[in-house]
């Protein structure tokens, strides 16, 4: 019992430095209410901020993608319960991006900036894309995604089940409306500096990239279910158009 309510607290820590992690990257990206954010911090060189910040966003994905590929996961169920397996990685990420945030250097030089209506719609579509990533955890298992539910069900004594392949809601129009929203509230912004585009550009080359991997977990994990999937619905860009085929047209 006491290593089941550990589990648990482990779990709940997790999900609260999540929590902290997701409302200020909110203001970090949008340059909203933080003291430090994308354009907003101590001054230094071009160069020395490019460097620094190329260097923070790869840890980051190095250990996101790392950590999330199934033989890293085989490999640290060695020495971790199932149930802290996803808690851990929460744990992990929300860490190394939080030292992003604090380490981050700005270069608030403009490429562009907007007003009026075109400030307006630009602002509307990156709070939409914030949207779009939060609810589209929720449509999937909000709580599975974050470590919490394995907690729970460890707590309780009972055994972590797989989860089934689904496509609610937004997936069913796209495959990933998660990295949708992300890419959306990275590009969308009124006023784009030298910082915030080597931002969006890196995190954009980073999720076409590390898609391509989980696709390629996916598959082998459902196989044909996913594969069809694929077939039927693109990845990140829906499609406007349906093209209806014409009766005795092959399938």
């Amino acid at each position: 019992m006491v290593s089941r309510v550990l589990i648990l607290l482990y779990a709940l820590v997790s999900y609260a430095l999540f929590t902290i992690s997701f409302l200020y990257a909110l203001g970090f990206v949008g340059n909203y209410v933080v003291p430090k954010s994308i354009d907003v911090g101590s001054p230094t060189g071009p160069g020395e901020a490019i460097v620094v910040n190329l260097l923070l966003m790869s840890l980051f994905a190095i250990q996101h993608s790392v950590m999330a590929r199934p033989a890293f996961k085989r490999w640290s169920a060695k020495f971790l319960p199932a149930a802290c397996e996803r808690s851990t990685y929460v744990l992990l990420s929300s860490l190394v991006l939080l030292l992003l945030f604090w380490q981050w250097r700005p270069i608030p030089m403009p490429i562009w900036q907007t007003r009026g209506v075109a400030a307006w719609l630009l602002t509307s579509v990156h709070w939409l894309g914030w949207l779009i990533a939060f609810a589209s955890t929720h449509m999937i298992d909000h709580f599975d995604l974050f470590g919490v539910r394995q907690a729970i069900v460890a707590w309780r004594g009972a055994k972590i089940s797989g989860q089934s392949f689904r496509t609610p809601l937004l997936y069913k129009i796209v495959r990933h409306p998660i990295m949708l929203g992300f890419l959306l509230a990275f590009w969308a912004t009124p006023e784009m500096t030298i910082g915030r585009l080597l931002f969006a550009l890196a995190n954009t080359a980073y999720i076409l990239v590390a898609l391509q991997f989980e696709e390629r977990d996916l598959i082998a994990e459902f196989g044909a279910t996913y594969q069809q999937y694929r077939q039927r619905v693109p990845m990140l860009v829906p499609r406007l158009f349906v093209r209806r085929q014409t009766e005795g047209a092959p399938r």
